[in-house]
C-alpha cells in the first residue's frame, strides 16, 4: 500500500499512534513544533515516571469519571497491563510501587523514550521538527510553519495528537483549537485539570509559609475524602490531594463563583481525642507551643487555624479541636490553564467514530489530550494516551483498508 501518514504532535499519543503504523509498513512521517520530541512526557518523568496503576481494570476505568465509557472502550484494545508488555518489549523493565503505581525500573522517562524513538526510527519513521501545523490550504494539503518558510505536505491519512493547553512551553498549546472549529468540529472549552487553586492568604502567611508542605493532612469535598500531602503556595494551594479533587472543585467554582475545601490536620486523631488534648492544663505555655506540645501542630499547620480562626475564636477548645478536623480553605479560582498538569475540554466524542476519526474530516484522526475527557495523576493520563493513540493508529490502518 502506498500510503503516507502524517502524525502531528510527538507526544505518548502520537508516537504510539505512529508505533502501530509503522509496524505494518507503512510510511509514517512525525510532525511537531518543538524541537525535540515528547517534551512534556520527559518533564513529567524527571520526579519519577509513573506510566500506569496496577489496580484491576474495573476499577481502573472509575478513574475516568463521565468520559468512561468513552476511554473504557480504549482501554479494553489497548489495557494497563498491554502497556507494560509494550514498555518490557523496548527491554524496560518495570515496577510496582507501594501505591500500586507502576514505574521504569530506572524511574526516568528518558530511557524508555531512548529506546523507543530507535525502534521508530528503525520501523522507518521519520521526525520532522520545529513544523508547526497552520491546518490545510485550499486543496486540503498540510501546512506547516518551519524555519525555512512555509510548506504544504499531502497525506493519505491524518492523525492529530496536539495536546491540551497545559505547559505550553513544552509545545501543546491549544492553538489547534481555532483551525478545527473552522472546519466544523465542536470543541468543549479546554479547562486546568489536575491543577492547583488560588486562596486569599494574609500578607504574613503567604510571606511566612509560601513552599511549605502539608503532610499526612486528609481533604474533603462533597462526599468525597482523600488523604496525602500538598503544598502552601503564594497564590494557594497545590499538590497531589488537591489535584485528587481538582474536577469537582473546578466546577463547584465554575458554577458557583467560589469553592469549599475542608482540611484535616490530624486525619489519624479522632475529634475526641483531639479535644482531650487542646483542653488539657497548658499553664504558663502560649498556645502555640500547647498545640505544638499535645498535637505536634506546628509551623503552616498551626497557622492555618489563624488564618480562618479569631483570635477569640481560638481560645475556644471546642471551635478550635472541630477546625483542626474540618479546617475550610475558601478556594475563589483555579490557576491558570498554563500551570495545570492537564487538560479538561476538547473535541466531543460524538464528533469521532469508534476509531477516533472525525467523519466530517474522512482520514483524520485524534487522539490523546485533545479529546475531551480528564482524569486524576497515577498513571491514568499516560495510560489513556497511549491508548487512544494506540486506537487511533489503528484506526488509520482499518480505514486505509476499507475506504
Amino acid at each position: 500500500m502506498n500510503a503516507r501518514i502524517a502524525v502531528i504532535g510527538a507526544g505518548p499519543a502520537g508516537l504510539m499512534a505512529a508505533e502501530v503504523l509503522s509496524s505494518q509498513g507503512l510510511t509514517v512521517d512525525v510532525y511537531d513544533a518543538m524541537p525535540s520530541v515528547a517534551r512534556k512526557f520527559l518533564m513529567a518523568g524527571k520526579g519519577g515516571m509513573n506510566i500506569t496503576h496496577s489496580e484491576p481494570l474495573s476499577d481502573f476505568l472509575t478513574r475516568y469519571g463521565a468520559r468512561r465509557a468513552q476511554i473504557e472502550p480504549l482501554l479494553q484494545a489497548f489495557p494497563p497491563q498491554a502497556l507494560r508488555d509494550w514498555i518490557h518489549g523496548l527491554g524496560v523493565e518495570t515496577f510496582v510501587g507501594t501505591s500500586g503505581r507502576v514505574f521504569p525500573k530506572e524511574m526516568k522517562a528518558a530511557p524508555l523514550l531512548r529506546a523507543w524513538l530507535h525502534r521508530l526510527r528503525e520501523q522507518g519513521v521519520r521526525f520532522h521538527m520545529r513544523h508547526r501545523w497552520l491546518g490545510w490550504d485550499a486543496i486540503d494539503a498540510l501546512r506547516f510553519a518551519t524555519p525555512d518558510g512555509e510548506i504544504s505536505i499531502e497525506a493519505s491519512s491524518v492523525v492529530l495528537a496536539l495536546g491540551g493547553a497545559s505547559w505550553p512551553q513544552l509545545g501543546s498549546d491549544g492553538a489547534w483549537t481555532s483551525l478545527l472549529e473552522q472546519r466544523g468540529i465542536t470543541i468543549a472549552p479546554l479547562r486546568p485539570s489536575n491543577c492547583g487553586f488560588e486562596i486569599k492568604w494574609s500578607l504574613h502567611f503567604r510571606q511566612r509559609y509560601a513552599g511549605e508542605p502539608l503532610k499526612s493532612v486528609a481533604a474533603t469535598f462533597g462526599d468525597v475524602r482523600k488523604q496525602g500531602e500538598c503544598m502552601i503556595d503564594a497564590n494557594g494551594i497545590e499538590g497531589g490531594l488537591i489535584y485528587a479533587l481538582s474536577a469537582p472543585l473546578r466546577d463547584e467554582i465554575e458554577a458557583n463563583g467560589h469553592a469549599t475545601l475542608l482540611l484535616d490536620l490530624l486525619p489519624d486523631w479522632t475529634l475526641e481525642r483531639i479535644t482531650k488534648e487542646v483542653n488539657h492544663p497548658r499553664g504558663s505555655r502560649s498556645l502555640s507551643s500547647h498545640l505544638q506540645s499535645r498535637l505536634g501542630l506546628k509551623g503552616a499547620k498551626a497557622n492555618l487555624l489563624r488564618e480562618v480562626l479569631s483570635a477569640d475564636q481560638m481560645n475556644d477548645m471546642t471551635l478550635l479541636a472541630k477546625t483542626i478536623k474540618r479546617l475550610p480553605l475558601h478556594l475563589t479560582a483555579t490557576r491558570p490553564l498554563a500551570e495545570a498538569i492537564s487538560t479538561a475540554g476538547g473535541i466531543i466524542f460524538e464528533e469521532l467514530d469508534a476509531h477516533l476519526m472525525l467523519p466530517k474530516l474522512p482520514g483524520v484522526f485524534v487522539c490523546g489530550e485533545m479529546l475531551d475527557w480528564e482524569a486524576p495523576t497515577g498513571g491514568y493520563l499516560l495510560s489513556a494516551c497511549f491508548a487512544s493513540g494506540h486506537v487511533a493508529g489503528s484506526g488509520v490502518s482499518h480505514w486505509l483498508n476499507n475506504p
